[in-house]
């Protein structure tokens, strides 16, 4: 399973996001292993497909969820107190409530191998606490 962020749902579906290209070449090399996300990054693709895309981009991409060509990881109340731990320590970034859902996830699947456009913050985010992820969209990745 391979981690999917939200700027890498929307550069996959919108031909104008400049990243479209590397997420295209990302899906067809990892898309075999199992995409997997959350439901903050599932709320917040939907919201930006919406408003780039239209409705009907934002529903088909709801539809993949639904027959789980796109698999979400749920949510639980530990892990919810654990996103509230690392959006304090990552307060100077600041983390948003996707980011933490996908360092929990990555916690929870011992591994950080990860599709996101957001070279920053993937970069400084550890998962465990420790360990770095590996952004296989980036060139370096």
């Amino acid at each position: 399973m391979v981690l999917a962020d939200t700027g890498f749902w929307v550069a996959l579906l919108w031909r104008k996001d400049k990243w479209h290209k590397p997420a295209r070449v990302a899906y067809e090399r990892y898309g075999a292993d199992g995409l997997i996300s959350t439901w903050p990054v599932i709320t917040e693709a939907c919201y930006l497909l919406g408003k780039f895309l239209g409705e009907e981009a934002k529903a088909a991409f709801v539809d993949r969820v639904a027959d789980q060509s796109i698999l979400v990881h749920p949510i639980s109340a530990s892990d919810m107190q654990r996103a509230a731990v690392l959006i304090r320590r990552f307060a100077d970034l600041p983390m948003d409530l996707a980011d933490a859902s996908l360092v929990i996830l990555a916690e929870h699947l011992g591994h950080g191998r990860i599709l996101s456009t957001d070279m920053r913050d993937f970069r400084a985010y550890r998962w465990k606490c420790q360990k770095p992820f590996d952004n296989l969209l980036l060139p370096e990745g």
